[in-house]
């Protein structure tokens, strides 16, 4: 992909934005695409943008902006398509972010921009409040024989390898950060040891780009030289 500075890399960033954004405006993505893509006028007056094998068709909008979610959420799976295929990074060298509460659990690759998360939600919530209930037995060693749908699958996307970083709401036994991270050690101990930090954040009023931002300022700080405790940096 062309690289993105100013302005092209504002619009790329507001197509990936999350929620949706409803003030994305059309002369911007025209701009954005014509850096990107080879650009055609069709005789209806739509255009047609063609990138890496991939092809989209553009309906310019009556007003500024592109406001409808389905206009967006194409311009962003077009995005995805056709971007090219990045060299596979060294797992050991990956910076991942976790960001985790009671109602789902969200991982990016953080040194990604534009980066979409992995969604995982709590499958058995029954199972999952009995776990919150007994979050002090996890701490103390005393884990229960059932496997924990919500954990497990999150574990499972992060054994890829490299560095954890977790943001989460509140803290002690009523924190799904914090339960997750007991578990994790108990359960995982090897990949547990690659958490870098664990970060309490008011995420819910914070955009997915002000989140990665956020940890990419947590790890440029763990990755400085004055920070010599094992690599391990701890925010509350």
């Amino acid at each position: 992909m062309l690289p993105l500075t100013g302005s092209h890399l504002r619009t790329y960033d507001t197509i990936f934005q999350h929620p949706i954004s409803h003030n994305l405006q059309w002369h911007d993505v025209y701009a954005l695409f014509r850096h990107l893509g080879q650009v055609e006028s069709e005789p209806n007056g739509h255009l047609k943008v063609t990138r890496n094998g991939q092809t989209i068709m553009l309906h310019p909008p009556h007003g500024k902006d592109v406001s409808e979610t389905s206009e967006v959420m194409s311009l962003r799976h077009f995005l995805e398509k056709s971007d090219a295929t990045p060299p596979a990074p060294d797992a050991k060298e990956s910076h991942w972010l976790l960001v985790i509460d009671h109602h789902d659990a969200r991982i990016y690759r953080s040194e990604m921009h534009g980066a979409i998360p992995q969604q995982i939600l709590p499958q058995e919530p029954e199972a999952h409040l009995r776990l919150a209930n007994d979050a002090k037995d996890f701490s103390r060693g005393k884990d229960k024989p059932d496997p924990n749908s919500f954990f497990k699958p999150v574990a499972s996307v992060l054994q890829a390898g490299g560095q954890i970083l977790i943001f989460g709401t509140g803290t002690g036994s009523g924190s799904e950060m914090e339960q997750f991270i007991a578990w994790f050690k108990q359960h995982h101990p090897e990949q547990a040891r690659h958490i870098i930090g664990s970060l309490v954040v008011d995420e819910q009023h914070l955009t997915d780009d002000q989140l990665l931002a956020k940890a990419r300022d947590f790890y440029a700080q763990a990755a400085k030289p004055e920070n010599d405790n094992g690599g391990k940096l701890e925010q509350k």
